[in-house]
């Protein structure tokens, strides 16, 4: 069965249709404001400190645009269901500047991590330093420094995860948006009695005359006469000619464009949206959409409203604790509530780290997968089987921005503006050039079309990829310090992706000469005539080159005469890297497919044993490998043990994912997992017979005893002790009884016992 000569290769059945499980539009909409919510902790301070107190009438602005950009992140994913912008500049402009716009991506990402960080370590310095005073103690924490130090802390604790391979879950996102919407209506309610009670202040309109910059919000454009300084801001000139107001309210916008960061995520949330997809992405859209504008434009605005103005410069990087501790009521209670901010803000930001490191190591992935990056950078983790070097490259890069910005929230605000305005760019041109380049292919298309004879004008996109260059490139004027780091960035990532990928090609021929070479056959999806094997057949996961003892084990143990070997690998195609992926050939069968299966073949041989090899595209490991077994009505499903999870946990992740099955399975299947010593743990899935231990047996029997001796119920037999104590059970666990506490002493007694292979 040798796979290197090119007439007798072996085939491998790859599934064109992805196994996925599919989440709601609720779930999508909390993955994404994760992301984008997260810039409400900072983004009204950082504007204001920029542009003045009329920043609230700017990021309601930029909250407002932020519907229209995301019609256009709908319209590409319409395209591409795996969108995102490395997908859709690839496909309009072309592989260099796909790799010139993902270097771009990759800056918004890496800042993504620093910025969350420190704003998180300086909301928790910020109510240290709060309790301090209350106490009556003069010491107080260097906010900076403390947010420096927490920020890092931060990092390398995502940075161990994401080496393990440990991911929050859709729920996880959700469960973090009940408790944020509820800091939310708390703050909106407390906010308006505050103001029935004492009034306040509204900002002031957004006219050029109303405009007070920073010194560092200018940048560049500071020697313009236009600009006149005064005190310690500068303001536009009563005498400035109308040109020079539009460019001061564009200066404006600018610096608050990072209020909408995290449009990227929707991409990657896509292809998970249940049916009818369309219309649940734009449902999740809109609940995005009011959210953000809710929270995040209401904070800077009650900020303005609430913190008198002596008072709110301290609290420009904390803005939220600002308004607890500024709301009417006793101190106690602002206290606690700015407790529950910090909380909800620990929660938010600290998983905008994570979503950040997840992110860049999903777009650097799919860049090597490409052939852009060496094989190198993908090599998997011995142990975890993750892509370490490309997450070890990422975390270095964060913590060094994190050390180099000093915690300086401000410094890093200018920064991220930066990648995230050039992101959105990029795309908005992509999906231009896409309506004259490809102008079929959509479900849906940004409104405002003109139809001239057979070509159409799309205004609408038009407009808002010209107010997105605008602002990115006005940008580039006020921002010297992003505009200098940001180009750096872009460039040294850019060369290194195309000097990479020259290495790539020369080294291509020599690695493939290592590699067998597979018939790839495609199929709509996995069944028993396309993978060429019987009912009853063994399935194996696989994923790890470096870790295939377990198929050696089974291998070894099985005759394949009378029960063939599927060995399957899943490709994941979703999560949160996914949103930079598409279902092309290359994807689904890369490199390291290949290489995996040479693996495979190879150990295949040396047992002599055939085997039929599946790559199955899917969003969950445990759905595919529940689906492919469905399928191909296999018997028994074999996995290696996992670093990430205990033998339980897998079995009860996979027991899960049987029963979410579509249909009933025509046979009783186990689940057996195999470790690097041969210890076997197995388990049946599904509705099957328990094993019964010698004592359980034994109790079964004293009570039919003690039963039958009743005359009247001498009929009675083992099996009915069995169901009267079930049902029993059934009604007390739908009462208030306290019968879990049961399942929770036995749980414990079976761990305090010690393991037995089985």
């Amino acid at each position: 069965m040798s796979a290197s000569n090119t007439n007798n290769r072996v085939k491998v059945v790859v599934a064109t249709s992805v196994m996925l499980s599919f989440i709601s539009f609720w779930r999508a909409a909390a993955i994404v404001l994760n992301d984008l919510g997260s810039s409400a902790f900072y983004a009204g301070g950082i504007a204001e400190k920029f542009v003045g107190k009329s920043a609230p009438w700017f990021i309601l602005g930029v909250m407002l645009f932020s519907f229209a950009v995301r019609m256009l992140y709908v319209e590409s994913s319409s395209m591409f269901t795996r969108g995102g912008v490395y997908r859709v500049v690839k496909e309009a402009m072309g592989g260099h500047l796909a790799k010139l716009s993902v270097s771009a991506l990759i800056f918004d990402f890496i800042l993504t991590g620093p910025i969350s960080g420190v704003s998180a370590g300086l909301y928790f310095a910020g109510l240290a330093n709060e309790v301090l005073t209350l106490a009556g103690f003069a010491t107080r924490l260097p906010a900076n420094l403390t947010a420096m130090c927490f920020a890092i802390l931060v990092t390398l604790y995502f940075w161990r995860r994401n080496i393990k391979g440990i991911h929050e879950s859709s729920e996880d996102a959700l469960r973090i948006m009940y408790v944020t919407t509820t800091m939310v209506v708390i703050m909106i309610l407390w906010g308006l009695f505050t103001l029935i009670e004492r009034g306040g202040q509204m900002p002031p309109f957004p006219a050029p005359s109303n405009l007070s910059y920073s010194e560092d919000a200018l940048g560049w454009l500071k020697p313009w006469k236009w600009f006149v300084e005064e005190g310690d801001r500068y303001q536009i000139a009563e005498n400035a000619p109308g040109i020079v107001g539009a460019i001061g309210l564009m200066i404006a916008f600018g610096h608050s464009i990072l209020a909408m960061s995290g449009e990227e995520t929707l991409a990657q949330v896509n292809r998970e949206l249940e049916a009818p997809k369309l219309k649940n992405l734009w449902r999740a859209g809109i609940v995005i959409f009011i959210f953000s504008l809710l929270f995040t434009s209401l904070v800077s605005f009650f900020a303005v409203a609430i913190i008198p103005d002596s008072e709110r410069p301290r609290y420009l990087d904390n803005l939220i604790s600002g308004l607890a501790m500024n709301f009417v009521g006793p101190t106690y209670l602002k206290l606690m509530f700015q407790v529950f901010v910090v909380t909800v803000g620990f929660l938010m930001l600290s998983g905008a780290v994570n979503t950040a490191i997840i992110g860049s190591n999903g777009v650097l992935n799919r860049i090597s997968e490409d052939g852009v990056l060496t094989a190198w950078f993908r090599a998997p983790h011995k142990r975890y089987g993750t892509t370490y070097r490309i997450i070890n490259l990422i975390a270095v890069l964060q913590i060094g921005t994190i050390i180099v910005s000093g915690g300086d929230l401000f410094i890093l605000g200018e920064a991220y503006a930066f990648g995230v305005i050039w992101s959105f760019s990029f795309n908005a041109m992509a999906t231009l050039m896409l309506r004259f380049k490809r102008p079929e292919g959509r479900e849906w298309r940004v409104p405002l079309n003109l139809r001239i004879g057979r070509t159409e004008i799309p205004v609408g996109v038009m407009s808002v990829t010209l107010v997105l260059i605008s602002a990115a490139l006005t940008n580039l004027l006020t921002k010297p310090v992003a505009t200098i780091a940001g180009v750096v960035f872009t460039a040294v990532f850019f060369s290194m992706f195309v000097i990479s990928e020259r290495i790539n090609r020369r080294k291509l021929d020599l690695t493939a000469a290592n590699l067998d070479r597979f018939q790839l056959q495609h199929n709509e999806t996995i069944s028993q005539t396309a993978v060429g094997v019987r009912p009853d057949s063994v399935l194996v996961g696989v994923r790890d080159y470096n870790t295939l003892s377990h198929l050696g084990f089974i291998l070894d143990r099985t005759d394949t005469d009378r029960q063939d070997v599927v060995v399957m690998t899943t490709r994941l195609v979703a999560g949160p890297d996914g949103g930079e992926r598409d279902l092309y050939d290359e994807n689904l069968f890369t490199e390291y497919e290949q290489r995996l299966f040479t693996r495979v073949v190879s150990l295949a041989e040396k047992h002599g044993k055939p085997v039929s090899l599946v790559v199955v595209p899917a969003n969950n490991i445990f759905d595919a490998v529940a689906q492919t077994a469905l399928l191909l009505d296999s018997a028994v499903i074999i996995a290696g043990a996992s670093s990430k999870m205990t033998p339980q946990e897998q079995a009860r992740e996979l027991g899960r994912a049987w029963e979410r099955l579509p249909e009933k399975p025509r046979r009783q299947v186990s689940f057996k997992i195999v470790d690097d010593v041969g210890k076997e743990f197995v388990v049946s899935l599904g509705a099957h017979a328990p094993s019964l231990t010698e004592d359980d047996i034994n109790l079964i029997h004293k009570i039919w005893l003690q039963v039958s001796n009743v005359p009247s119920r001498r009929r009675v037999h083992h099996r009915d002790v069995v169901r009267v104590a079930l049902n029993r059970l059934e009604r007390e666990l739908r009462g208030q009884s306290d019968v879990m506490l049961d399942f929770y002493k036995i749980e414990h007694e079976e761990e305090a016992k010690p393991r037995k292979k089985v």
